[in-house]
């Protein structure tokens, strides 16, 4: 292929300020400067030189843990780079990511990973987005041949394979998963050789040949523009180095391989090229000199860069609240079951907003397997309301991409203990992705599902795991327990910039309560007194707050006064409400369906021990299901999920 002489030199400079910037790196790491750990790109400059060549500026890419290349390739300031690897507050992310974690939104940089083969997803949810919004972006998502081995790699693969989506999936294949080789480790000829399977192109490069990689990576990216899908490009290449600065590993690799590797050296395979251009010896040192120049002004901007204060961190965990009007004064309404209310959310605020799409498990043609998405594909067509493959891990995290990308997914979770599944995407990668970059992105995603036991689906599908959940800084949790309050704080969860964990309770769904006929949108955060009491308080999530109600009621004709209180968001959770509460009372009683051991009662029972004690007349009673998995058996069930009697008893204690 003909290659512009101006080309030829952006590419030879692109790869001698990456391999410039890593030996700076370790200069800088050993002496103390760049702290923790790095992972040297050197040796693999004409992958990242030769793919993000082949893209515009408003392109996408995702890199990996050795992502310092695939960030100076696409155009990212080495200096802010360099002030992120000190920890300084004008690096990228403000100090708080670092090198594993670097990402500017504003070149479409959507982070490097630390997480092996964890950006694939979020790289397809960008492609999804990109789709969706009907522009010709492509993302190029890098990963390695070790990351080829991951169970969300096939399911990013298929997924962008099945939906056509614009995205290059490219596999540097360095030859080691650290200290591992590939030819241990990997089946088949090739990884290039696995997309046969999802009947996309598949392409092996040279990997040390930035042309090669450059000409690989422009045809799959016009195919990706063109509408017509996905490619896997693998690139062969060597990492000079060891895995990490930090590794201090035994030698685990031949000084001959490591020599006949260096000999393949990808900048020095350039420069005849060049020269064939017509560069000069002298123009060839002039490039070379000024990128000197630029990594000494980088080096003195980040020593020069103050570190990152408290303040900096703990606001950047979460995004700002979503300003939504008081819920209603009035809450009478025709009678919905919860799933309808639910229902009636998502219609009203896929109306509202046409960045809003619903995805899942058969969630489009049969609307869910409760009925929750129904008629949502007939009014808003397939694209967005998407059936999805069996690969949760896949199709959440494309919901977590998709939404940085600036929609605003809805991911169901066909049933809740599935999400077990997912966790990496919940946990590293939604949950952390506006903390990493410095608290400047938004991740506006809800996941939502059924939780809860009490319709005989035993021990993998009859758990309720939210403190897992709440214990998770970035992650706002929500439990609603009515079919009003449903509604209301599924629009809320909608609207708000932070990734939402909505749960509902499979034996809710069909509960029947009034419910206004208009959106309304209940403040995230704010408890709600679904009973006035004196005697004592009982704080109750989900399906226990109708039992707590019962038990209220069988105990009024004792002349025992009982409020009830329900939180609605366990996080942020409506500490004021509770604490008041108590000191009305002087009494608690804390009833939740999850195992009592650890569950989120004992962060309720916590906080007022901490704040109220001395308020407190009685110990603190905590009602809770048995530390056992759900059984089948239906009497072994009733017997392990509190009931009412359960609370009267609990209530009793306490008086």
């Amino acid at each position: 292929m003909k290659i512009s002489g101006e080309r030829l030199e952006s590419l030879y400079t692109t790869m001698v300020k990456i391999r410039r910037f890593d030996e700076r790196t370790v200069e800088l790491f050993n002496q103390g400067l760049v702290k923790g750990t790095a992972h040297s790109y050197v040796g693999e400059e004409a992958v990242a030189a030769g793919a993000c060549a082949a893209l515009r500026e408003d392109d996408y890419i995702v890199g990996t843990h050795r992502g310092h290349g695939h960030c100076i390739a696409k155009g990212a300031r080495v200096d802010r780079m360099m002030a992120e690897l000190m920890g300084r507050q004008d690096g990228y992310c403000r100090g708080l990511g670092g090198s594993m974690h670097i990402a500017a939104l504003d070149l479409n940089i959507l982070g490097c990973n630390g997480i092996v083969a964890a950006g694939l997803p979020i790289g397809t949810g960008a492609a999804l987005a990109a789709r969706l919004t009907r522009s010709d972006r492509v993302v190029v998502a890098f990963f390695g041949d070790g990351a080829s081995s991951q169970g969300v790699v096939h399911e990013s693969l298929n997924l962008a394979a099945v939906w056509k989506l614009p995205i290059v999936f490219l596999c540097e294949n360095n030859q080691y998963a650290l200290s591992t080789s590939s030819k241990r480790t990997i089946a088949g000829e090739s990884i290039a050789g696995r997309a046969v399977a999802y009947a996309i192109p598949g392409v092996r490069v040279d990997g040390n040949d930035v042309l090669a990689v450059y000409e690989a990576v422009e045809t799959a990216v016009a195919r990706a523009r063109a509408g017509e899908g996905p490619t896997l490009v693998e690139a062969l290449t060597y990492r000079w180095g060891g895995h990490s600065m930090r590794a201090n590993l035994p030698d685990y690799r031949t000084k001959d391989e490591e020599r006949e590797w260096m000999e393949r050296d990808p900048i020095a395979r350039l420069k005849p090229a060049l020269e064939t251009a017509g560069a000069t010896l002298m123009r060839i040192k002039e490039l070379e000199e000024s990128v000197e120049v630029d990594l000494d002004r980088a080096v003195a901007f980040a020593t020069a860069s103050p570190e990152p204060t408290v303040e900096i961190m703990e606001s950047s965990v979460y995004a700002p609240p979503v300003a939504v009007a008081d819920e209603p004064a009035d809450r009478s309404g025709p009678e919905r079951t919860m799933a309808e209310a639910l229902n009636e959310a998502m219609h009203a605020e896929m109306t509202r907003d046409e960045g809003v799409f619903v995805m899942g498990e058969d969630v489009s043609l049969i609307g869910g397997i409760f009925g929750v998405t129904r008629g949502l594909r007939e009014k808003f067509g397939e694209d967005r309301v998407r059936d999805t493959p069996i690969s949760e891990a896949g199709f959440l995290g494309a919901g977590i991409g998709a939404a940085i990308a600036g929609r605003r997914p809805i991911v169901e979770i066909q049933i809740w203990d599935f999400i077990a599944v997912t966790m990496d995407q919940v946990v590293n990668q939604a949950a952390k992705f506006r903390y990493m970059l410095g608290g400047q992105p938004t991740v506006p995603l809800v996941i939502r599902g059924p939780q809860g036991g009490g319709i005989r689906l035993a021990a993998q599908h009859s758990q309720s795991l939210e403190a897992w959940f709440a214990h998770v800084p970035g992650l706002v949790v929500v439990a609603p327990s009515t079919p009003y309050d449903a509604k209301g704080l599924l629009i809320s969860a909608i609207r708000d910039d932070n990734p939402v964990i909505f749960l509902e309770h499979k034996a809710l769904y069909a509960t029947k309560g009034p419910v206004p006929a208009e959106p309304y949108a209940i403040p995230l955060g704010r408890a709600d007194v679904k009973r006035a009491g004196r005697d004592v308080t009982v704080i109750a999530t989900q399906a226990m707050v109708a039992r707590a109600l019962a038990a209220a009621a069988d105990l009024e004709k004792e002349g025992v006064s009982v409020e009830v209180i329900d939180p609605r968001t366990l996080v942020p959770l409506d500490e004021a409400a509770i604490l008041a509460s108590v000191a009305k009372t002087h009494r608690l009683v804390i009833a939740h369906e999850a195992v009592k051991r650890c569950g989120f009662g004992a962060e309720l029972a916590a906080l007022v021990a901490e704040h109220a004690l001395d308020e407190l007349d009685a110990p603190i009673v905590r009602v809770g299901a048995r530390s056992v998995p759900m059984p089948y058996n239906d009497a072994l069930e009733r017997a392990t999920i509190p009931g009412q009697a359960d609370i009267v008893a609990a209530i009793r204690r306490v008086l």
